[in-house]
């Protein structure tokens, strides 16, 4: 079914039941598919959850970034409420749009404004956080002494997620060499799995022996071929242990789900204006330990990243955010 006629049955649908839709939230994903496993993924889950306990929503996957616009405005005049959206991208024209909707709550899950208008939510993450444990973990089940990041579209969020994985890991060996690659400078970055199994090859040809993807879609890729080659790997966002049992390290939390379900579960009841962070303290970033990877972390490992993960919670250890100087000595970013 085509954009259009999905929002056109969207709004038919509507016709017939307005009173109910007030109350109904409607999602918006980032380009790479509901089904990228990963960021958009989560966000789907989120969805469910709050499907599984008798509430219902709308959600679309746009096919190119022109649609964006459209879709917020089709889901705002057709009364959904909240209208949540996922990635970056996005946010800039949901400020815009927002505006001439005051009625209408919406929510951005990874975006900036430099204004938030009355009726918008921004949730972030504290990825540094989580992925310096992950960062630690692949430090620990190292045989090389060098370990990969592949990153998806290279933009501060990225660079994000690598700086805290470059603390982690050399935290726990600081003679560690870490390869870090992006897959791209557009939004087709997020869904390139054949090139992310290039880098990945690339990687491994330089004595990578785990490799940490932050990538959406293309993580897929890079998961694949780490496991193809005999190396570890480790997830994002979603828990993507299952994917490879054996192969995958564990996962780097980004629970988005969460930050989907809460908002769609408060209705119009959301409140906005304002920007929330989500970190280890909060349980929106963590790691994945499950009976896929089990056997891959061992009892010194979990000890290890426990710790770090009550320190910082407590403020005895500080994570440096990428933002904070648009660079990452830990990695020469």
């Amino acid at each position: 079914m085509s954009f259009m006629h999905k929002i056109l049955a969207t709004s038919a649908a509507l016709a017939l039941s307005a009173g109910a839709a007030l109350a109904e939230p409607a999602l918006i994903y980032d380009l790479g598919g509901k089904f990228d496993k990963s960021f958009n993924e989560a966000a789907f889950n989120g969805a469910e959850k709050f499907a599984a306990e008798g509430g219902s929503y709308r959600d679309i996957e746009l096919q190119s970034e022109a649609q964006r616009e459209q879709a917020l405005r089709r889901f705002a005049e057709a009364g959904f409420n909240p209208v949540i959206t996922t990635g970056f991208s996005i946010a800039s024209i949901l400020g815009e749009v927002a505006k001439d909707y005051p009625d209408t709550k919406f929510v951005n899950i990874d975006g900036w404004l430099p204004e938030v208008p009355p009726n918008v939510q921004l949730i972030g993450f504290q990825e540094h956080q989580g992925s310096y444990l992950v960062g630690m973990m692949a430090a620990m089940a190292s045989e090389s002494n060098t370990i990969g990041f592949i990153g998806g579209m290279d933009i501060p969020l990225i660079r994000h997620f690598a700086c805290g994985y470059a603390q982690g890991a050399k935290a726990v060996n600081p003679d560690i060499e870490i390869i870090a690659n992006m897959t791209g400078t557009t939004p087709a970055a997020w869904n390139d799995p054949v090139k992310g199994s290039e880098l990945t090859k690339a990687q491994i040809s330089q004595g990578a022996d785990v490799i940490y993807a932050a990538a959406g879609g293309t993580g897929v890729g890079v998961l694949q071929t780490a496991a193809d080659e005999g190396i570890l790997s480790i997830g994002v966002d979603s828990n993507q242990n299952h994917l490879h049992p054996g192969k995958v390290l564990t996962s780097m939390l980004k629970r988005v789900d969460v930050a989907v379900y809460n908002s769609m579960k408060a209705g119009t009841d959301l409140e906005t204006g304002g920007f929330t962070t989500l970190g280890l303290a909060e349980n929106g970033v963590g790691y994945a330990l499950d009976d896929n990877n089990a056997p891959l972390v061992s009892d010194e490992m979990k000890a290890a990243v426990d710790t770090a993960r009550e320190q910082i919670i407590n403020g005895e250890l500080n994570v440096v955010a990428y933002y904070e100087n648009d660079s990452c000595p830990a990695l020469n970013f």
